[in-house]
């Protein structure tokens, strides 16, 4: 079927509620994962003997494989190197190949990789599979929040995006209660072969089910049609088959096309590290990255060391998907209520993550449980009102056709910057000091460093350019402003 206009119906079965709801889904999943993996019942511990000669056994990953803390911190670490590398790739990758089926491909690779976790024998080989899991997660954090900010209500893209970010704490505290819950009653492995049952049925929707496209990118079918002509320009010989010379001339432009895309990937960057807005917005996200990472690897175990918490995935649980659903939503839906600007969206950053560290800061300092759980409460509330105000920036400081790499380039930073390796030198400073509690403020400080970077984004000159054309869209794509794809064809004229 075509229209008269020579496009293709849009796909019907997909609603912008639709959408969302399965990307908040596949979010939750991915944390539940990260949380599930950094709980007590699934990480475990060393085995112990007391002076007495009084020994216990170890437990989940740690204990089956004998990790130190610095081991036990690359296990986190190997799941972002997937993720960093992969990142760029599938955004540089979608402006040749479909978005939504990438995003296919990517869960394909994480639900093989979470069950070669469950299977894995040794360090290394648990390390690889983390790695792999990265990979996959990738095309999915590069794509899916520009698909979301395409189809929202114009009145509601940062609330849509705070329902859509607000699956990271909503999810890590899933995990913990998940990974604790099945780590002790059945095996820690359970965990991640039931974590790659739930994702299955997600790859198979992106391969299976009309892809969507994203604003800014040419329609798939205008790219097919342009690669076919280019390659009939070829003439083949009377006997079908290329020539010597054709076949060479094949070659060469395959490997100036490789280049050109090369050269488009350079110019992108280049233009996305001149943006000043992007970087100071990402060098804030970075510092602040660097406590949340260690806080959803390292808080369950500091927890049950400070406070003796016999329930420590629980309660961690427990603060983090309340605090994590309320900070997130109310981020958005306030920043929507005082107008969504990339000003005032840096404001709301400085502010909530400055209110939020003194509260953290405060929680750690108190000797008893009940006094760290509110104030530690309080503070996660105000930390997670960025979610959603941190990742509108990076959308809308820059052109449609860059969102994919903005978000790529945002989540390769925040992780190579920020939780890489700030998991492992939680760690080692742990195991120099052997203080969880003098350990927990030093990590703390480091939110006043990224409430200070965004403060400085207030008095820069901004423009949101999401309305702007795109020099580098096509023919087909450049007549006008796109009909969003997922409300069906405006078209009534249908020809079969």
């Amino acid at each position: 079927m075509a229209s008269e206009s020579g496009q293709t119906p849009n796909p019907s079965w997909f609603t912008p509620k639709r959408l969302l709801l399965i990307f908040c889904i596949i979010n939750m999943l991915n944390y539940v994962d990260r949380g599930a993996i950094a709980s007590n019942g699934v990480n475990g511990t060393l085995a112990t003997c007391t002076e007495s000669g009084i020994c216990t056994g170890g437990s989940g990953i740690q204990g089956d494989f004998n990790l130190n803390n610095f081991q036990d911190g690359v296990l986190s670490s190997a799941f972002m190197v997937g993720l960093l590398i992969a990142s760029p790739i599938f955004a540089s990758l979608a402006k040749s190949h479909n978005p939504f089926r990438l995003i296919g491909v990517g869960l394909s690779v994480w639900t093989f990789a979470i069950a070669g976790c469950g299977s894995s024998f040794d360090f290394w080989s648990i390390a690889i599979c983390r790695m792999l899991v990265g990979v996959g997660e990738a095309s999915f954090i590069s794509l899916a929040a520009p698909f979301i900010d395409d189809h929202a209500p114009a009145a509601q893209k940062t609330a849509w995006l705070a329902t859509f970010y607000m699956c990271i704490p909503a999810g890590t505290a899933l995990g913990y209660v998940y990974g604790g819950f099945v780590g002790s009653q059945f095996n820690w492995r359970v965990a991640f072969w039931v974590e790659a049952i739930l994702m299955l049925p997600f790859p198979i929707l992106g391969f299976v089910i009309k892809p969507i496209q994203l604003k800014g990118f040419a329609p798939l079918e205008s790219k097919q049609t342009l690669a076919s002509v280019e390659t009939n320009v070829l003439e083949t010989g009377d006997d079908g088959i290329l020539t010597e010379d054709q076949a060479s001339s094949i070659g060469s432009k395959s490997v100036s096309k490789f280049w050109d895309q090369f050269t488009i990937f350079l110019k992108d960057m280049q233009e996305l590290l001149l943006d000043q807005v992007y970087v100071i917005n990402v060098l804030g996200y970075i510092a602040y990255n660097f406590v949340i990472g260690a806080y959803s690897y390292w808080g369950p175990k500091a927890g049950f060391n400070i406070y003796h918490m016999s329930n420590a995935d629980l309660l961690f649980g427990g603060m983090t998907i309340v605090c994590g659903i309320l900070g997130t939503l109310a981020g958005g839906l306030f920043l929507d209520r005082i107008s969504s600007t990339i000003s005032n969206a840096f404001k709301l950053l400085s502010g909530a993550t400055f209110l939020g560290a003194i509260f953290c800061f405060i929680a750690f300092l108190f000797r008893s449980l009940s006094g760290f759980v509110v104030f530690f409460s309080i503070g996660e509330i105000l930390i997670f009102i960025t979610q959603a105000p941190v990742n509108y920036v990076s959308l809308r400081c820059v052109k449609p056709s860059l969102r994919p790499l903005s978000m790529a380039v945002s989540t390769v930073s925040i992780h190579i910057f920020g939780d890489v390796p700030s998991s492992p030198l939680v760690g080692v400073l742990q195991d120099h000091i052997n203080d969880w509690r003098k350990t927990s403020l030093c990590l703390t400080s480091i939110f006043f460093l990224a409430a200070v970077i965004w403060f400085i984004g207030i008095f820069m000159k901004t423009v949101d350019v999401y309305d702007n054309d795109d020099e580098d869209r096509s023919a087909a794509t450049r007549g006008g402003k796109l009909t969003p794809l997922l409300e069906g064809s405006s078209d009534k004229s249908i020809q079969v």
